[in-house]
């Protein structure tokens, strides 16, 4: 079975994270970037699938050069072999732009089921499973908290806020998972001193037949206009009861439209 992981690499959700003043886009370059945590889910989940069934685990990334860090996290996790797609064209790219990208890869590459996370920390807008499938004219099982792989077809949990769904679909399929469906593996040494030697294909817009024109901020379908930093932390409000506290806290509570 061939197993397609995509992967992103993200600004780390635990430093600060900050927008370009020169573009609008998120300021990368600095920033302390790191494989996006849903992503290593979907990477563990990948690699059971292949040890319960054999075959091959590809990790594929659109990023900047920086990314090959997060694609050499994930093959010193297991996987066998990575894809990244990298050109400078793709600065700035919204996600549907990001989808033709992915889509025009994947259609390079041989595979049974592709494997997300649910989404992305820097963008949190959990769309591209839809858009690939779209374009891709697979079915998509989104929100997995299990999957099962029987006689070519997948099946999943998807979690609610209630329980969950139980979903299937014949194989090829996207699937994307939580953060509840496993516990991401650590590397261990042999497997970062292995990952310096495995496969890493790198492409460029040419190489999958894309119009660098289409993509990048400029034709992005959706971009950031203005922004603002976080306002710094005012007092607080001290409220002294003097047998009508509770009056005056619902009173401030109010005030501030929370209640």
């Amino acid at each position: 079975m061939n197993i397609v992981v995509l992967v992103k690499q993200v600004p780390d959700s635990g430093s600060e994270r900050k927008l370009d003043p020169a573009d609008n886009t998120v300021a990368r370059a600095g920033a302390d970037n790191v494989i996006n945590e849903m992503d290593e889910y979907a990477i563990e989940e990948a690699l059971v699938v292949k040890e319960a069934h054999g075959g091959e685990v590809t990790i594929l990334t659109v990023g900047p050069d920086s990314a090959a860090d997060a694609i050499r996290k994930a093959l010193s996790m297991g996987a066998d072999r990575a894809v990244h797609v990298t050109d400078e064209a793709m600065h700035g790219s919204c996600a549907v732009q990001t989808s033709a990208v992915l889509a025009a890869a994947l259609q390079q590459m041989d595979y049974d089921l592709i494997l997300c996370g649910a989404e992305s920390t820097d963008g949190q807008v959990s769309v591209m499973p839809a858009l690939l499938a779209e374009r891709l004219g697979i079915p998509q099982l989104s929100g997995a908290r299990k999957l099962t792989i029987d006689d070519g077809v997948a099946k999943v949990e998807r979690q609610t806020d209630g329980g969950f769904w139980a979903l299937e679909a014949p194989l090829p399929a996207i699937v994307s998972t939580w953060d509840t469906i496993n516990e991401p593996r650590y590397p261990s040494f042999k497997g970062i001193m292995a990952a310096k030697k495995k496969p890493v294909e790198t492409k460029t817009l040419a190489d999958l037949g894309i119009d660098p024109s289409t993509v990048g901020l400029a034709s992005a379908t959706s971009q950031v206009l203005d922004f603002s930093g976080r306002p710094p932390k005012g007092e607080g409000v001290k409220v002294a009861d003097e047998g009508d506290g509770a009056d005056k806290l619902v009173e401030y509570l109010a005030s501030q439209k929370i209640v």
